[in-house]
């Protein structure tokens, strides 16, 4: 999943929850930082000694390197503080959803979002000193971390986590009334991915797109005191702050995702054009045309981000039988424990410690039956040290087998880098964080599950192209997705978006760069951006972007460093410690060096590159060329 609350107000409060990580085929969850051991209240957070801590020699010779270096140390201490408190009542509130659990999580939201605009704001009186890279790294976090800023007001920092907690509060608990029976979104999302009746699929997907309309009035408003507060801070506007998280201007990050999309963009295009007419074939002209957009609600996900739900209507005829991975998890009698073990089991054999007893006896893998809890699985560490957990609502089923692995890769990252300074106690940029796991769910090869015990045999050659065609509906489905998502947000968060435009913004952006289509008209008081998680839990989505393109660049250089020689789509790290060992000294380094030095030190190089998914699925694409010649292509 991602992250809570507490990300909202500040990225910067380690790490405690990754809130709104994506699952693997397709995602899902935000990551935050954060901590305090007793309750903090406004006036305590006003009072801190902090600002002081820079003026002690100001009065005669100015700031100095000296003064900026105490400054930081003493913000970290009081972030760390804040972090821990903060962490446990928005885990409180993630796994049980009641007005008081609401009322408390809009606090901490409020106290932490005021803490850290103070702290960001003190760091203006060293502007112009020549300081020491780490030193002026640490700055630039303090500044840019905050995910969603408040002016420095308590009555705005009050109104923004009231806003904030509502719309997270809102979309965990939206249900939608199908047939007599209220819905909640795993039970709405079965039927998408189940269900072939056009009419029924139409009408869960609109019926959940209910729950967004009221949001929409708050969000403008929470737009419009984020961008009050990133202004405050030195920025143009929240887009551009988070766009100066990536050690290069925004204006440069901006081009670099263009240049990353241009490398993959093709392979969209001929799988679009592909999946599209065996649409065509599967419906009709009237349901899903042969040319154009594809109607969103066919393609077997609530979001159409991940299509691997509709395999049985796209699946290469000339491809071998593989095998069907929730029907053995089924007959092998998993259960969400045993998922998680198997996941744990994976990291354990690349040498990497296992985790903590506490990890089993305060995660929440399965979904409570007496409480409302938000499903979107997230991965926590709530101490910033050892007390790492997950929160999911586990099926024993293929999707949630490899959204395990990624869950556990956000732990073990931040196990990693627990003895960092504070403030580099996160990933080397946020799409490093969310690689990690998915990385190693490259792995979840059909080698890795026969020696695990889970298949006899592993399928014949012949079968590869039906498994990269169903990693090919999560991996590359899923890139324009993600680029949509913050491509949207971005208009908005700058303003070039007004309010009555939200929703058509999003319908035409997702049609753009994913040819996809609403299956009817819009109402005009629609919110559909609200309908998906990261929006109203304000979770960045670039970080999902770019680490599709990270993990397939770390799987590659992993398979080097292992040896292998075969195709890159069959190779697996499993029990592989000299490559787990580079991996996890890749993953101590934190946020303590520029990205690139972190990339550099587990591949190689130092660009991020999307060559290593051209690669990985060049069998595929040859097949869905051949397929597509004759067809008109593009939308």
């Amino acid at each position: 999943m991602m992250k809570t609350k507490m990300m909202t107000s500040v990225a910067m409060l380690a790490g405690f929850a990754l809130a709104g990580c994506e699952t693997f085929p397709g995602p899902s969850g935000p990551p935050a930082r954060a901590s305090i051991t007793a309750p903090v209240n406004a006036s305590t957070v006003a009072e801190t000694p902090v600002a002081a801590a820079s003026t002690a020699t100001a009065e005669d010779t100015g700031p100095t390197v000296e003064d900026a270096r105490a400054y930081v140390e003493a913000a970290e201490a009081e972030l760390s503080e804040q972090s821990e408190y903060a962490a446990r009542v928005f885990w409180n509130q993630a796994t049980n959803i009641t007005f008081d659990t609401n009322a408390l999580a809009a606090r901490a939201g409020s106290e932490t979002t005021q803490m850290s605009v103070r702290l960001a704001n003190g760091t203006k009186e060293f502007e112009g000193l020549d300081l020491p890279a780490d030193l002026a790294r640490k700055i630039q976090i303090l500044r840019s971390g905050i995910v969603i800023p408040a002016p420095s007001t308590k009555e705005a920092a009050d109104e923004l986590a009231k806003i904030t907690t509502g719309l997270d509060s809102t979309y965990a608990t939206g249900t939608f009334n199908y047939k007599g029976e209220d819905l909640n979104l795993d039970q709405l999302s079965t039927i998408i991915e189940t269900s072939r009746d056009p009419e029924e699929l139409q009408a869960v997907w609109e019926g959940w797109r209910t729950v967004s309309p009221v949001m929409r009035d708050d969000y403008a408003r929470m737009v419009e005191i984020a961008n009050d507060g990133a202004t405050e801070l030195g920025f143009a506007n929240v887009a551009d702050m988070w766009l100066s998280n990536y050690d290069m201007a925004p204006e440069d990050m901006s081009a670099e995702v263009e240049r990353l999309w241009g490398q993959m963009e093709p392979l969209y295009e001929e799988l679009h054009c592909y999946v599209r007419a065996e649409l065509n074939e599967e419906y009709g002209d009237e349901v899903q045309p042969a040319v154009g957009t594809i109607r969103a609600d066919l393609l077997g996900n609530m979001w159409a981000q991940s299509w691997s739900s509709i395999y049985d209507i796209v699946a290469p005829e000339v491809s071998a039988e593989s095998y069907d991975l929730t029907s053995i998890l089924e007959e092998k009698e998993f259960d969400a424990i045993r998922m998680v073990e198997q996941g744990e089991g994976f990291f354990s054999s690349l040498g990497i410690r296992e985790l903590p007893d506490t990890f089993w006896e305060r995660s929440q893998i399965t979904r409570p039956r007496d409480r409302e809890v938000v499903c979107h699985a997230s991965a926590w560490n709530l101490d910033n040290l050892e007390d790492v957990r997950i929160k999911m609502c586990t099926e024993v089923n293929a999707e949630d087998f490899y959204t395990v692995h990624h869950e556990l890769g956000h732990n073990y990252y931040q196990r990693a880098y627990k003895d960092q300074d504070f403030l580099h106690k996160n990933g080397a940029h946020d799409g490093f964080h969310e690689a990690i796991g998915d990385f190693v769910g490259l792995s979840i090869t059909p080698s890795y599950l026969k020696q695990i015990g889970l298949i006899d045999e592993e399928p014949p050659a012949e079968a590869d192209l039906g498994l990269l065609m169903n990693t090919a509906l999560d991996k590359i489905a899923f890139l324009p997705f993600a680029y949509s998502v913050d491509s949207w947000r971005w208009g908005v968060l700058r303003g070039e978006t007004p309010i009555e435009d939200y929703n058509d913004s999003w319908v035409m952006t997702r049609m753009k760069n994913q040819g996809i289509r609403p299956p009817g008209p819009r109402p005009s008081e629609a919110f559909d951006p609200g309908a998906k998680y990261h929006i109203p839990g304000n979770t960045p989505y670039l970080r999902y972007f770019l680490s599709y393109v990270l993990q397939f660049q770390f799987h590659k250089a992993a398979c080097e460093q292992a040896g292998w020689e075969g195709p890159l789509h069959r190779c697996s790290i499993f029990d592989n410690k000299e490559v787990g060992a580079r991996f996890e000294e890749m993953m101590t380094l934190g946020a303590s060096q520029p990205w690139p030095d972190a990339l550099e030190a587990f591949t190689g190089t130092r660009e991020m590159d999307g060559s290593a998914i051209a690669e990985y699925f060049a069998p595929l694409v040859t097949y869905l060329k051949t397929e597509n010649e004759g067809r008109t292509c593009g939308w």
